[in-house]
Formats: C-alpha cells, sequence, structure tokens
C-alpha cells in the first residue's frame, strides 16, 4: 500500500457465495478495497486501516453484485409480449420483428440507455448479453454499457438463415462482424464475444467462419443449445450428420473452454458430460423456459454431475429484468420439479441459487467465489428496512432470505461494479 493507492472500506452485514450452498456472513464487517480490487473482508478493522473513511452501510445486507449471463438486449422493448407461443413461433411473430427496428441507431440509443439504467439500477453488475445483426447498434449497446458502469461480454447476432426481418447474406454477415470486432478495441469494460444467434438460423458456412474467426482471435461464443424440443427436431433435420444438437457446434470450432450455452433444458447425460469436457458454461433461465413452455431444466442434476451453471434472464423471454427475480424463479422451478419427482431431485436452496446468481457467473470473468482478495469489487447494497415488521428479531442469514424475495430496486441503496460506485 502506498500514498497513491485508493483505498475505500465499506461497512455491513457481507453476504458471501464461496460455495454452492450456504452462504458466508459476516456481521458488521469491512470490505477493504484498493485499487478497484478487494484486499479482504475483515470482522474487525486491520490497524492498516484505522483513521480511514468509511463507507457505513451498518446493519444493511451487501450482496455481490448479480452476473446476468443471458439476455437480448434489443428485446427489451417486448417485455412481456407473446408468452403465450412457443419458441419458434414466438421468434416468427415477435422477436425477428422487434430486433429489426435495431437498424435506426437513434432508437437503439435510447433504448439500450434505458436498458443499462436498469440492470445497475437492480444491482446487475456483469452481463454477457446479445444484440441484433446491426454493428453500429452493437457499438451503441457497448457505449450505453460502459457509461452505466456496467461489465462483460457483447455479441454482434450472426443469423443468416430463417431469420425474417433480421436475417443477412452471409457476406454481410462476415463483413459487419469485422466492422464491429475493430471498432469495439477501444472499449475496456465490455468486450466482444461472438453469438451465431442458434443453428437453425445460421448456415454452415457463417458457422464454419465463426469457428475459424474465433480460434484465430482468442474470441469467446456464446448461442443457445437443446431449449425446446421442436427447435431439436429441426437441428437434427439441419445436420443429420450429428448424432446430438451440441455437435453442429463442436464441428465448427464453437464448443470449447468457456463456450456458454443458454437453457439446455433437454440436454441429457452424454451432452452434459461434452459440457464438463470442455468447460462449457449452461445459463439457466427460468422465467423464460416457464413462459414459453420448453421444460424444467434438471439444474440440480446437472451441478451434481459437474456442469457448470449459472444463472440468465432471457429477457424477454423472460419477463423479469432483475436478477433477484432471475433468482426466485430459480428456486420455484427447482421446487415444481422436486414436485413433479416426488422429491428425487432435491429443490435449490436460496444460498446455493444466490450462488449461481453471483458466484458461478463471476467465475466466467475470472474472479475467485465471494468477495475474494484481487476480485474487482462488485456489490449490491440493500436496505430492509421497508420490509415488513417481523414479530421477533431476525438472525442476518434470515434477513438475507427474505432480501431475495422481496428486494427491489427501491430497496437497492448502492451499487458497486469494477472496482467503483456505480450507483
Amino acid at each position: 500500500m502506498t500514498e497513491q493507492t485508493r483505498i475505500e472500506l465499506i461497512k455491513g452485514n457481507i453476504i458471501e457465495a464461496k460455495r454452492f450452498g450456504n452462504p458466508s456472513i459476516t456481521e458488521n464487517g469491512y470490505i477493504a478495497v484498493e485499487d478497484g480490487l478487494i484486499a479482504g473482508v475483515f470482522a474487525k478493522l486491520p490497524e492498516r486501516y484505522q483513521n480511514l473513511p468509511v463507507s457505513d452501510y451498518t446493519g444493511r445486507l451487501i450482496l455481490q453484485g448479480f452476473c446476468d449471463m443471458h439476455l437480448h438486449a434489443p428485446q427489451f422493448p417486448m417485455l412481456g409480449m407473446g408468452m403465450d407461443l412457443p419458441l419458434l413461433d414466438w421468434l416468427k411473430t415477435y422477436t425477428f420483428k422487434t430486433e429489426a427496428r435495431f437498424a435506426d441507431v437513434d432508437y437503439a440509443r435510447r433504448v439500450y440507455r434505458r436498458l443499462a439504467e436498469e440492470l445497475v439500477k437492480n444491482g446487475t453488475t456483469r452481463v454477457c448479453i446479445y444484440s441484433s445483426t446491426h454493428a453500429d447498434a452493437t457499438i451503441v449497446l457497448m457505449e450505453e454499457l460502459e457509461r452505466a458502469g456496467v461489465s462483460g461480454f457483447v455479441g454482434k447476432v450472426n443469423m443468416d438463415r430463417a431469420s425474417g426481418e433480421c436475417q443477412e447474406t452471409t457476406e454481410e454477415s462476415e463483413r459487419e462482424t469485422l466492422r464491429w470486432l475493430e471498432e469495439s478495441a477501444r472499449f475496456t469494460r465490455v468486450k466482444p464475444i461472438l453469438t451465431p444467434r442458434f443453428t437453425p438460423s445460421c448456415t454452415n458456412e457463417i458457422l464454419d467462419w465463426l469457428g475459424k474467426l474465433s480460434q484465430e482471435r482468442g474470441l469467446n461464443v456464446q448461442s443457445h443449445l437443446s431449449e425446446n424440443r421442436a427447435e431439436i427436431e429441426l437441428v437434427k433435420q439441419l445436420h443429420p450428420d450429428c448424432r446430438q444438437y451440441w455437435e453442429t457446434y463442436e464441428k465448427y470450432g464453437l464448443w470449447k473452454e468457456k463456450t456458454i450455452m443458454a437453457h439446455c433444458v433437454h440436454s441429457d447425460e452424454r451432452e452434459q458430460d461434452a459440457m464438463i469436457r470442455h468447460n462449457v458454461l449452461c445459463v439457466h433461465c427460468p422465467d423464460s423456459n416457464i413462459n414459453i413452455c420448453s421444460g424444467f431444466t434438471p439444474v440440480r442434476k446437472m451441478a451434481e454431475r459437474g456442469v457448470w451453471l449459472a444463472l440468465g434472464s432471457d429477457i424477454a423471454g423472460g419477463a423479469q429484468l432483475p436478477m433477484l427475480q432471475v433468482l426466485t424463479g430459480a428456486l420455484r422451478m427447482s421446487k415444481a420439479r422436486s414436485i413433479a419427482t416426488e422429491g428425487a431431485e432435491p429443490f435449490l436452496t436460496v444460498g446455493e441459487a444466490y450462488y449461481l446468481a453471483t458466484s458461478a457467473g463471476a467465475k466466467y470473468f475470472g474472479d475467485k467465489e465471494g468477495f475474494a482478495p484481487g476480485n474487482r469489487l462488485h456489490a449490491v447494497v440493500i436496505d430492509d428496512s421497508e420490509f415488513p415488521e417481523s414479530t421477533r428479531t431476525l438472525t442476518t442469514k434470515e434477513r438475507f432470505e427474505r432480501a431475495v424475495y422481496l428486494a427491489g430496486a427501491q430497496d437497492i441503496v448502492a451499487v458497486y461494479g469494477d472496482g467503483e460506485r456505480i450507483r
């Protein structure tokens, strides 16, 4: 620590997801942050930090910042629409038409500024997010996320087949992807990620090109997998040489370390084993899977088998942007699956779902679990004083569990992202 070191001390009830299980709680402890990096969590303030200013949230709850690992930015305007339609019909009726609107950069600016602000307001500090096929609108999305203080990965979507109003030619998709990558080099908080929407909307040519580009430039990949049974059948028709959906990505070099696959609702053990072998991240999107009637993801089974899992809002298939609502949605879905299996698959606990909403996604960005030393600070401070009055004094763990279910943007008093306060 030198005279030039920027030090911030934050005090409150610190709740960490250090493992897939019960959270670790430090009551009215301190997080020490040096130049944006966490130096430690302390029950008592160390001597070296005495007499320094403290951001004092005594009695309040300090949670880790939330990671939304799958959402579609251009679908923000259609939240709550078309929820009675299955996936493929929903895409044709609503989604492609809505996303086509983002050829208008001014419209994109208005929508994406509001989206970025809403993310921060609700405590989401990191994302893996889809844009539309439009390179210019994708740059706007990156600008607005950086302006708001959100970190993560942003993808210009590629789709040159069966994509309605959004369909690109293969040549256009390649050209605009290269232009977007060149322009995105200036960003610091957000980075590009290659984004073939899903196998049915991509020709073999664009998948092959993206796979080679990923290898040449060391770029990560995000897409969709085994969300809906009709989608899976369509993939089989398009790629009869592939035994399973995941192999349509593997044969083009897109199935690799840190590839992100959303949903995986119907992934069997063989497909799950392929995820485990290649360290592919499966993003569970409970609200979307219910809304579009895709099915109940076997999260407990997948976690026990060693699949890397995190959570995503998947707006606008999911109608809830706040990750606290996504978290409770994951709890409800796991309980529904537990009921359906007569208890054979135990439901998720609040602590386990909190881990999936925070540390599991944070690992994608290179973090260790919890508020670990060396991580950049991502935190959400919740004031639960406006919750219904309890009949007795609650433990900090009980207050945390209640906050998971009851807290909204109005209860979030501070948000820290990438080492600095952003709200």
